[in-house]
């Protein structure tokens, strides 16, 4: 019985390392917001190869009219802008290694979530100095899924509740550097696949103990 309690507390500490991978995607906080919100976006970036992040592309959804950028220091950044003269996308590109192995990084925005929005669907691009893109732009399924806000109805008057976050002037579209990291921790689990992977480890550990128990059981019959 020994062997197999020590077999079920290394297959568990597997299964939790797993759902911790799972978790670790590209994500946009807050998770949800209100229409015609003012709000500032924190978009979290982990390094998940053995190599390090160097650029992050990230596509403003329809729904949102992001203004503001928060300089980070190491980083540069250049907006894009569509027919309109609006931003439509933002790339970070980092000045020195970037993100290495085990390290994270957070860049915010800021902007005005239209009055009749839904959802925000954050579609991004994370590249690596290896040269590998990884394309977080998937489905809630995918295992590389896109970071989703929801959107809840609004009172019919813009909510400047999160416009105070970010204080800093604007700076230029080809500049970076300023102010350091805010952690926040609502990034990873506002992810789809997040709550598949706790669904699936919860699922494995009552398997596994029913397992161990009808062992029990046969063992004790002899």
């Amino acid at each position: 019985m020994a062997k197999w309690t020590a077999g079920a507390i290394v297959l568990l500490v597997l299964m939790l390392a797993l759902a911790g991978t799972v978790s670790a995607h590209v994500s946009v906080s807050p998770n949800e917001t209100k229409q015609g919100a003012y709000e500032v976006f924190t978009v979290r970036v982990p390094t998940e190869q053995q190599s390090e992040t160097t650029r992050i592309e990230l596509l403003f959804p329809e729904g949102v009219a992001i203004s503001r950028v928060l300089p980070q220091p190491g980083w540069s950044y250049a907006f894009s802008t569509d027919a309109e003269g609006g931003k439509s996308s933002i790339v970070w590109t980092a000045e020195g290694a970037g993100l290495k192995d085990g390290e994270f990084g957070e860049f915010k925005l800021q902007g005005k979530v239209a009055d009749d929005a839904q959802q925000l669907v954050w579609k991004a691009v994370q590249t690596y100095a290896n040269g590998s893109v990884v394309e977080w732009a998937g489905g809630a399924e995918a295992e590389t899924p896109a970071s989703i806000t929801a959107v809840l109805p609004g009172t019919g008057e813009a909510d400047h509740h999160g416009a105070a976050a970010v204080s800093q002037p604007h700076a230029s579209a080809e500049s970076g550097g300023g102010s350091g990291i805010t952690s926040s921790s609502s990034g990873l689990l506002q992810s789809p696949a997040f709550y598949v992977s706790v669904a699936a480890l919860s699922a494995g550990v009552l398997a596994l103990f029913l397992t161990l128990r009808i062992y029990d059981r046969k063992q004790t019959a002899l």
